[in-house]
């Protein structure tokens, strides 16, 4: 008589746990902290303000016209947004003109941020980062979640990175199953 084995089987072996012994979750007793970064995602909405048809012929910064056009602007749709100030053609924009926008965006929006959508998220994502207590870390394993539904790039990994180190006790990124040690205080 042959083999299963020889004859193309394979077997599975199933192991049942003996149910009168009591679960313990090792990951929750491990000390370690996870981070989410998406829970520092900016949830504000951001609004593009593009320079380029307060410019004539697209193209120049007539100071009267442009003021005049900053003036004209209704600020008021722009209350609790995040503004990114930008220009999307190429021309010459003095320094002064983005103070000017700055002044009269100031009342009404939130955060007022040179460059496009963007920027305005990274510079956005980067604050709320910097406000975390990191003292809530002291002397803690810290494990930063890696995957999730929210595009997180690598600046905010870098930047949790660089406030978490000096307190920290060690860092890995990933899942408490699976991760990749970053940092270890010595």
């Amino acid at each position: 008589m042959t083999s299963p084995l020889r004859r193309g089987h394979l077997f599975l072996r199933i192991f049942v746990p003996d149910m009168s012994e009591e679960i313990i979750n090792k990951v929750a007793q491990s000390g370690l902290l996870t981070l989410d970064l998406e829970d520092y995602f900016p949830r504000e909405e951001i609004v593009v303000f593009d320079l380029k048809p307060l410019l004539f012929r697209e193209m120049i910064l007539k100071e009267k016209e442009f003021r005049a056009a900053l003036q004209a602007t209704d600020w008021t749709t722009y209350a609790g947004k995040t503004l990114a100030v930008t220009c999307s053609v190429d021309a010459i924009i003095p320094s002064w003109a983005y103070m000017l926008v700055a002044v009269q965006a100031q009342p009404y929006a939130r955060h007022i941020i040179l460059g496009d959508r963007h920027a305005a998220l990274q510079q956005s994502f980067l604050a709320n980062l910097q406000a975390i207590d990191v003292t809530a870390f002291a002397d803690k394993r810290v494990i930063v979640k890696g995957c999730g539904d929210l595009s997180v790039g690598a600046f905010a990994y870098l930047e949790i990175t660089r406030l978490l180190q000096p307190v920290v006790k060690s860092i890995m990124y990933g899942e408490a199953c699976s991760n990749v040690p970053v940092y270890k205080k010595k």
